[in-house]
C-alpha cells in the first residue's frame, strides 16, 4: 500500500517532520510505504511572526498532478496549511477518501502571538478542515477527548514512538556544569513558554537545546542559561543523558516527543498536568507534574532514573506504524467514481 501524506511542513526541525520519517522503515514491515508532497518545487513565503517556515503557493490543481503522479493507494493530509487545503479540495472533487492528523495546537499557537485572536474562530476553522476525513488522527488519548469535546468526529489515537539504541543511559557526561542539570529540548518559540523554566529559582544548573525565533531574546534576558543551539543525533542523546531532569514547560504540545527521548535517556520529567505530560507520564511514577513547576522540578530529582526509562519502554515506533497503517488502511482510494459539478462543488465549499 503506497500512502501519500501531504504535509506544509518539511526540511524543518519539528514533531510533524520527525514522526513520518520514523515510521516510514517500520511502516515496510506491514505492506506500506510512503509518498510526499511537500513545499518543495513551489514558491513560499515565511510565516509572519515565523520566518522558519515557509508556507508555500499550492493550487489545487498542481497539488492534484502532484498526487495522480504518485498514483496512491491512501491520502493522509498531515497539516493545515496551503498544501493541506489544496489536497483536501482535489480529494473531495474527485471523490478521494482521506485521514488527517491534529499534530498541533495551532489555535493556542494563534493566541500566543495574537491574544486578542478568539480560540473558537480557530477551532471552527480546523473542524471545518477535518470534518470531511475518514478519521482523524490524534496523538494522545487526552489530546483526543480534547478535540470530540470541541465538536471533531471520526478521531482515533495516532501515538508516537523513540529509538531505544540512541536514547538511553549512559555513564559519562557531555555537560561540566554545577549539578543538578535541568534541561529543555526543543523549538524556542514563544508557545513553548519557556520564560515559565527560564523564571524558576533553581539549584545547579539550566540548559536549552535547540533554536528558534525567540532564542536570542530569551538569552539575553538570562545569560545564566546555557543556550547549546541545535543538536542532533548521538550528540543530542548524549546531551540528554547528561543532564538530572528535563523540564518540560509547555501548555500547547499534543504529545512532545521529546518527553519520551527523555525517559530513555534516563531524565525524570518535570512538567505541568496538561496534554502530552498527563498521557506520557501518567501514574508512571516516571515525573513530577505541578502547577506549581518550581516544585515539580525538585520532585523530580528523587525519581529514580531506571523508572524513567521503564517507562520509555512503553512507546516504539514500530507501534505508531502499526497504528498509523491501520487507520488509513481502511480508506483506500478506488477508481473515482461519477460525481456530477453541482455536488462537486458542494463537497469543496465544505
Amino acid at each position: 500500500m503506497k500512502v501519500l501524506v501531504a504535509t506544509d511542513a518539511w526540511g524543518q526541525t519539528n514533531g510533524v517532520v520527525f514522526a513520518y520519517q520514523r515510521i516510514a522503515e517500520p511502516l515496510r514491515e506491514f505492506g506500506a510505504h510512503l509518498a510526499f508532497v511537500t513545499p518543495e518545487g513551489f514558491r513560499s513565503a515565511p510565516l509572519p511572526t515565523y520566518p522558519d517556515i515557509r508556507l508555500a503557493f499550492a493550487t489545487s490543481r498542481e497539488v492534484g498532478r502532484r498526487i495522480d503522479r504518485a498514483s496512491p493507494d491512501h491520502i493522509h493530509i498531515a497539516t493545515e496549511g496551503p498544501i493541506g487545503w489544496a489536497t483536501r479540495r482535489h480529494c473531495l472533487r474527485n471523490g478521494f477518501p482521506f485521514t488527517t492528523s491534529y499534530h498541533t495546537r495551532f489555535p493556542e499557537y494563534v493566541a500566543a502571538r495574537l491574544p486578542l485572536a478568539p480560540l473558537g474562530w480557530s477551532y471552527a476553522y480546523l473542524r471545518r478542515f477535518h470534518s470531511a476525513a475518514e478519521r482523524v488522527l490524534a496523538p494522545t488519548p487526552s489530546m483526543k477527548a480534547e478535540l470530540e469535546r470541541r465538536g471533531f468526529s471520526n478521531v482515533a489515537l495516532w501515538t508516537r514512538g523513540v529509538d531505544h539504541s540512541l536514547f538511553r543511559p549512559r555513564r559519562t557526561s557531555l555537560l561540566d556544569l554545577p549539578r543538578p542539570i535541568f534541561l529543555n529540548v526543543g523549538r524556542v518559540a514563544v508557545e513553548k513558554n519557556l520564560k515559565a523554566f527560564l523564571d524558576l529559582d533553581l539549584p545547579g544548573s539550566k540548559v536549552i537545546i535547540g533554536d528558534g525565533p525567540a532564542r536570542r531574546r530569551l538569552q539575553r534576558a538570562y545569560p545564566d542559561t546555557h543556550f547549546l543551539g541545535e543538536k542532533f543525533g548521538a550528540e543530542l542523546a548524549e546531551l540528554f543523558a547528561s543532564a538530572d531532569v528535563f523540564v518540560f514547560p509547555s501548555r500547547t504540545d499534543t504529545f512532545g516527543v521529546v518527553l519520551i527521548e527523555a525517559l530513555a535517556s534516563g531524565l525524570p520529567v518535570a512538567a505541568y498536568p496538561v496534554t502530552g505530560p498527563l498521557d506520557v507520564i501518567g501514574d508512571s511514577g516516571a515525573g513530577a507534574l505541578d502547577e506549581d513547576l518550581r516544585r515539580a522540578c525538585l520532585a523530580a530529582l528523587d525519581i529514580p532514573r531506571e523508572r524513567a526509562r521503564a517507562r520509555s519502554l512503553e512507546f516504539s515506533w514500530r507501534e505508531s506504524a502499526r497504528q498509523f497503517v491501520e487507520h488509513v488502511g481502511d480508506s483506500r482510494i478506488t477508481a473515482a467514481p461519477e460525481i456530477s459539478l453541482p455536488e462537486a462543488k458542494r463537497l469543496v465549499s465544505h
